[in-house]
């Protein structure tokens, strides 16, 4: 992880080292360990180091080509950094003189704006071409690296964070209410908006190019839900997906500083653990840090028994951080100046105590199971298939299965085979046909969701999506695509960047999730069993108990119970409060009903979680200090 910033002046106006350093300024807790910056005539490059891989204690960025007419600032971890060097022909060079930037400015100069489907890994990287007088931008797969830009007739300036564009005094400060509006109703597919009018995020698999003429915005990759992989048994699936799996963890150790990991004693977690241990043994290495909220005395949220049983196996140097007491609010200011926008996540304080700890235990690469359950889907629609295929008791044994391990007997097994195998087989008209609105379409300001035309908007959406996944891939397919995929790993990067923490996700890897996508959906479900393909790959990895586990443990009980017990005073101070910035966006007589029933229940995680959400976007609306921008409905202003 490293801070990446820059502006080119569409007008021809010269950018100076005077404009830039603001950025730099902005976001200099990325990268403690370097600070430079470049401009020549309109154009201008920014970089914040963090020393992170072997090749980057070297690598001096923005970098200039040899010729002097391209230049890159890159916040990249590039995989296939070998297969690289053999098609540019560098051989000659030693690979550790090869900083992962010049990879990648070489491949531009190589294959231009085609560059970005040849790299393996994460990355968001911009490269001013001084002969074509453009500013070409890029980010990786799926998101796991920032990138933002704000873009007029003038100027355009991108930046790894919202801060560094706003450090600008001609980037806008405007709230964007069709964003307030779609938070409110939780929906989150679209991967372009902020809460910024007119700063825009770059969206996954996508490259960006600039001239002083156009801007020209295209996908570079997809992902082929038509692929099947076909192998012999059950045995030659588990023995690919080790090997791919095992590539993806190698890849994110390449470290010049400790590696740790996140631990959870989940199956996605733990397979990531149990795999780096054995990457690491006999290699004179330190045992593995790993970090793990546990909920001792809390029986629901407990997952102690699981991380023992992978931490007894040894080659581990265990970190545990007592969740019991931990307030939900704990550090929300701290939390709210690193986020810049207002976010979904009622758990970061969970995150952001743990990345303390990494940072405090000396840890600067710190591995994470985040969308494992994506990676590597659950694959219930695979009941579909088996439905359609007229293998009727085979989708009955699955639908009992599912309801006796992953339910835990929550979900009737009739329940599940209607909504997961006779409901997908329905005409698409008949699937699709409007339903009610969720309940929380009752917490908007009536106001917003006419200006903003949110039902519209969200029925749109409904029928875009219901009815689509009628097979294992198609269901994985949609979740792999949701605009929830980014905005997690967005999320997420804000946390690490905090604490000057590189993340790292084995499970989304390119190769690992293409792997995965083209599996049958007997390796996803089988006997009742979800995610069989890695319980049978992880066998001699991971410990039986964590192998063979029956669901996860759930923590919002205590969250809901947590969160009054805190911070009582100051729920009531902003919920209740006649004048508390929330008016013009929320329906505040819904809101008090909400609260009323959570303050009288203490354990209604739903409520709970309106609640926080509401509360912290008080504060964040008192802290951002944005304007509001009347938007124009059929030519009227409201």
């Amino acid at each position: 992880m490293s801070g990446i910033s820059g502006i080119y002046n569409r007008d021809g106006r010269p950018v100076g080292l005077q404009d830039l350093r603001p950025m730099g300024e902005a976001i200099a807790h990325r990268g403690p360990d370097r600070a430079d910056d470049w401009s020549e005539g309109q154009a201008g490059l920014g970089h914040r180091m963090l020393w992170s891989t072997p090749e980057s204690l070297s690598e001096r960025l923005p970098l200039v080509s040899e010729g002097g007419d391209l230049v890159i600032t890159a916040d990249a971890r590039i995989d296939n950094r070998g297969e690289l060097i053999g098609l540019l022909g560098l051989n000659g060079r030693p690979g550790k003189e090869m900083s992962d930037s010049e990879l990648i400015l070489q491949a531009y100069e190589r294959w231009g704006e085609d560059c970005p489907q040849r790299l393996l890994g994460d990355f968001a990287f911009a490269i001013w071409d001084g002969r074509l007088q453009q500013m070409f931008c890029a980010r990786d797969h799926f998101g796991v690296k920032p990138f933002y830009y704000c873009c007029s007739s003038r100027t355009f300036a991108f930046g790894s964070e919202i801060k560094a564009l706003l450090a600008l005094p001609e980037v806008p400060r405007r709230l964007n209410e069709t964003r307030m509006a779609d938070f409110l109703l939780m929906i989150g597919e679209d991967k372009a908006s902020t809460f910024y009018e007119g700063i825009l995020r770059l969206p996954p698999a996508h490259r960006l190019t600039v001239t002083a003429r156009e801007v020209r915005l295209r996908a570079y990759w997809s992902l082929d839900p038509t692929r099947e992989l076909k192998l012999g048994s059950d045995e030659e699936y588990a023995e690919a997906y080790r090997d791919v799996f095992t590539e993806a963890v190698r890849c994110r150790l390449r470290s010049a500083h400790k590696v740790g990991a996140l631990l959870s004693g989940g199956l996605d977690t733990s397979s990531i653990v149990c795999v780096s241990r054995k990457l690491l043994e006999g290699h004179g290495n330190q045992p593995l840090p790993t970090f793990s909220a546990v909920f001792d005395g809390v029986p629901e949220a407990d997952e102690r028994s699981y991380i023992d049983a992978v931490v007894d196996e040894g080659g581990i140097a265990p970190n545990f951080i007592s969740a019991n007491n931990l307030n939900p609010l704990a550090d929300i200011n701290e939390i709210l100046r690193q986020q810049d926008e207002m976010f979904y996540g009622p758990n970061i304080h969970l995150a952001w105590t743990l990345h303390r700890a990494a940072r405090d235990s000396g840890v600067r690469v710190l591995l994470n199971g985040l969308h494992g359950d994506y990676a590597v889907s659950h694959g219930i629609s695979y009941l579909s298939e088996l439905f359609r295929g007229r293998r009727w008791m085979s989708a009955i044994s699955e639908a009992k299965g599912l309801s006796k391990r992953l339910y835990a007997g929550g979900v009737r097994a009739r329940e599940i085979l209607w909504h997961r195998a006779v409901k997908p087989q329905l005409p698409k008209a008949l699937s699709r046909r409007q339903g009610p609105l969720p309940s929380t379409f009752a917490l908007l300001n009536p106001d917003l969701a006419r200006r903003t035309r949110t039902e519209e908007r969200f029925r749109t959406l409904s029928a875009e999506r219901n009815g689509q996944a009628r097979t294992a891939r198609e269901e994985q397919l949609l979740d792999l695509t949701s605009g929830v995929v980014p905005y997690n790993l967005e999320l997420a990067d804000r946390v690490s960047a905090a604490f000057s923490v590189e993340s790292r996700y084995p499970f989304c890897d390119r190769r690992l999730v293409e792997f995965c996508m083209a599996l049958p959906g007997s390796q996803r479900l089988q006997h009742g069993w979800t995610r069989m393909v890695v319980r049978r790959a992880m066998a001699g990895t991971l410990p039986e108990k964590v192998r063979w586990r029956e669901g996860k443990a759930d923590i919002n009980p205590h969250f809901a119970r947590s969160l009054i017990a805190h911070e009582r005073a100051t729920l009531e101070r902003t919920i209740l409060a006649e004048q508390n910035g929330l008016e013009e966006f929320v329906n505040e007589d819904a809101l008090r009903q909400v609260y009323d029933r959570y303050r009288a229940n203490k354990t209604g995680y739903g409520d709970a979680v309106i609640v926080w959400s509401a509360t912290v976007m008080a504060m964040w609306l008192a802290r951002s200090q944005l304007t509001r921008t009347p938007q124009i409905v059929g030519g009227v202003t409201p």
